[in-house]
């Protein structure tokens, strides 16, 4: 079994494997730093590598929080059935990892979101670290896999939707009987396919 893969084990059951006071702690750290906070190098390697992270020049990371829960509202004291209230089972549209992704793209516009992962969450935050691509980097112009980062139709690719994250939440990971109305977008099908 490779390094990866003792690494995926580690982080796929943290209760069990990781010291629970080490990650508490970790989490502590995080809350005291800005919420976009550059690193150098990944916390988790495995989901990086997935994710398309490679240690070369040109690319960033960058660690920050949102804000968790659901939208849970507050009840309207009006003449109506409580089942028709709305407080309950409303859900965004958008997931919080791709709220994560859109507010760091907003916030580094020179560079281009290639994915992101999930490090760690608490009682008020989740945490991601998102993968950050410049384009006018030589380096990156120059290597076979990342090149197409730099032509102009991929600006703004969280704000669109065509990270993974973006691309869970669109739909469009669904084939078969029941995704009829996904293709060629939500909006084109009156949003009948959610």
């Amino acid at each position: 079994m490779g390094v990866t893969k003792y690494v995926r084990s580690a982080w796929k059951s943290p209760k069990q494997s990781m010291e629970p006071r080490h990650r508490t702690g970790r989490m502590a750290d995080w809350r005291h730093e800005p919420v976009f906070q550059r690193i150098d190098k990944p916390t988790r390697i495995d989901a990086a590598r997935r994710m398309g992270y490679r240690a070369k020049q040109g690319v960033v990371i960058c660690r920050t929080r949102v804000r968790r829960g659901g939208l849970r509202k507050g009840v309207v004291h009006m003449k109506r059935k409580p089942s028709k209230s709305g407080v309950t089972k409303i859900t965004m549209a958008k997931s919080i990892q791709r709220i994560a992704e859109e507010r760091v793209s907003r916030r580094y516009p020179n560079l281009r979101v290639l994915n992101s992962y999930w490090v760690g969450e608490d009682g008020k935050n989740k945490f991601f670290e998102v993968i950050l691509l410049d384009p006018n980097h030589p380096v990156v112009k120059a290597d076979s896999q990342w090149a197409w980062v730099a032509d102009n139709h991929h600006k703004g690719r969280a704000l669109r939707g065509m990270t993974s994250a973006g691309k869970r939440g669109r739909g469009l990971y669904n084939k078969g009987k029941g995704a009829e109305k996904l293709r060629p977008s939500l909006k084109a099908n009156r949003n009948r396919g959610k």
